[in-house]
């Protein structure tokens, strides 16, 4: 990231239509980290079609195991990566009232004190940019960038998050929103 360049940890980053054919085609990525030393997000939408407890071997409470797990990004797809917010979570490290975790004892504490106002979100694997690299592709506009909320974060499906935040961003990216997901068949 350069002097001049601004961060955007805490934001959402998601392909307006220049990323076909590649693993980040109509992704929406949670920005969790942006600084000289590159960026590190999580993709909100790729369920990987399992549940926590069918794909990570450890001693987790059941509320976790039956949780969806997600595919945070092609970065070390064994890594475990983990989104936890409550009413209120003291320190949150990406956005206000947003903690990124990776620790599995302190998912486990989580789990064990969850409550009906915590929400956790579970990922394999990370998006992952060397120093500038991401500022290089905000550059050349491959990716469009938006507020991040808990909203969008926890309520609203995966299957439909880009869909949902490209119709709000404007009438040409409403258009890409309604266009077939390969534009040879339109």
């Amino acid at each position: 990231m350069s002097a001049k360049t601004k961060s955007i940890q805490g934001q959402i980053i998601l392909d307006g239509g220049k990323l076909q054919r590649s693993f980040f085609h109509r992704a929406v990525v949670l920005v969790c980290q942006h600084d000289a030393e590159g960026a590190f997000g999580l993709v909100l939408n790729r369920s990987t079609g399992a549940k926590v407890g069918e794909a990570v071997v450890a001693n987790l409470p059941d509320v976790l195991k039956q949780k969806p797990l997600f595919l945070g990004g092609p970065v070390q797809p064994g890594a475990l990566s983990y989104l936890h917010t409550d009413v209120f979570v003291p320190h949150a490290n990406v956005m206000e009232n947003l903690n990124l975790g990776h620790s599995l004892e302190m998912l486990v504490d989580l789990g064990e004190s969850y409550s009906n106002t915590q929400k956790i979100k579970m990922f394999a694997g990370y998006a992952g940019w060397s120093p500038g690299q991401l500022d290089a592709e905000m550059a050349r506009q491959d990716w469009l960038i938006h507020p991040a909320s808990l909203d969008l974060i926890f309520q609203i499906a995966p299957d439909q998050l880009w869909r949902t935040i490209m119709r709000q961003k404007g009438p040409l990216d409403r258009l890409v929103a309604d266009a077939p997901d390969d534009p040879a068949l339109n």
